[in-house]
């Protein structure tokens, strides 16, 4: 196994430590497993908090901050966070409007996050929740019921951070979550298989000189299997199944996400195959990011997101952020 860890029963917890070491603006607290903005709470703005299983970094720690998320609970590697790190990060951000939990579409931080609310809720925060289910891969995996939550993630949480940041009610800062949800749709392609620190070794098998059209974030099946394709072809693939569901009507955000293991070398090549589809299907592009946000782990491989955009959600897109692993306008 070649992994830059100590053990595998320690590699959350040196991360978060490693985190707090790197960004003081954050309050990690490594033995709760709870990452929480250190202005937090903000007077008169509402609180958002999301979380989910280790392993997808910057996802969602990385993303805690000024126009962003108030707090993240990461869970074990591939595993959801439990109810009482949800309910100590909503009690740390609340500062009496509320608290929207942002879940993606996994079973085991459904259910967390739902009792988290309960018992939120009977500690006096008011919880409201939205759900991300953006990718079209396919419609239940491993891992869910319906859809999973994906790339979409990144944008649900920017903009309905943006709107908390603005001091918007939390009843509009979860429809502006839900829009940015509906708005979007998320296609993945595994080139290699992800490896997990417990395992030691590769979570399925994939072999050389094949991929898999449409995988999980943590190595779930996809659509297919076939023998290895180009950046051009992939991009045809993925780019199409995504506006077959999606059907824009309105300029689109473009995420090109790497899995954890594409260079950015690989990545900005296979965003320009992006934009050329696009291009041909004509859909103008409103913004493109490009980058490693929702991984998983050693996977080689790439995601393309894209939500369509009103003059609204551009704007909560464009406006100023400064977490860890995003930030512009400030």
């Amino acid at each position: 196994m070649r992994m830059l860890i100590n053990v595998p029963e320690t590699v959350v917890s040196d991360a978060l430590r490693g985190m707090a070491a790197a960004h003081p603006g954050l309050t990690v607290d490594v033995e709760h497993r709870v990452v929480v903005r250190r202005d937090a709470p903000v007077a008169g703005k509402v609180g958002l908090v999301s979380g989910g299983g280790s392993g997808h970094e910057p996802l969602h720690a990385g993303f805690v901050g000024p126009g962003m998320l108030s707090a993240a609970c990461p869970g074990e590697v591939f595993t959801s966070p439990v109810p009482d790190q949800m309910v100590r990060a909503a009690a740390a951000v609340d500062s009496g409007q509320g608290v929207l939990f942002v879940v993606k579409n996994y079973t085991g931080d459904v259910l967390n996050f739902d009792m988290a609310a309960e018992l939120a809720e009977d500690e006096g925060v008011q919880v409201a929740k939205v759900l991300v289910n953006d990718d079209v891969a396919v419609t239940d995996s491993l891992f869910t019921a319906g859809r999973r939550g994906t790339g979409a993630t990144l944008f649900v949480e920017k903009m309905a951070g943006a709107a908390a940041e603005e001091g918007a009610p939390l009843e509009r800062v979860a429809a502006v979550g839900r829009q940015a949800n509906e708005s979007s749709r998320s296609f993945g392609v595994a080139l290699s298989a992800v490896t997990t620190p417990a395992k030691g070794t590769p979570t399925f098998d994939l072999p050389s000189g094949e991929l898999e059209l449409g995988i999980g974030i943590h190595g779930e099946p996809g659509r297919e299997r076939r023998a290895m394709m180009t950046a051009r072809e992939i991009a045809d693939f993925a780019v199409d199944a995504v506006l077959e569901d999606l059907r824009p009507t309105m300029p689109v955000l473009v995420l090109v996400n790497g899995m954890g293991a594409t260079p950015l070398l690989e990545l900005y090549g296979f965003n320009a195959e992006v934009q050329r589809v696009l291009s041909e299907r004509g859909v103008p592009v409103a913004r493109t990011l490009v980058g490693n946000y929702v991984t998983s782990l050693d996977m080689a491989g790439c995601s393309v997101t894209l939500c369509q955009v009103d003059e609204e959600l551009l704007r909560l897109w464009d406006a100023p952020v400064e977490t860890a692993a995003l930030r512009w306008g400030r």
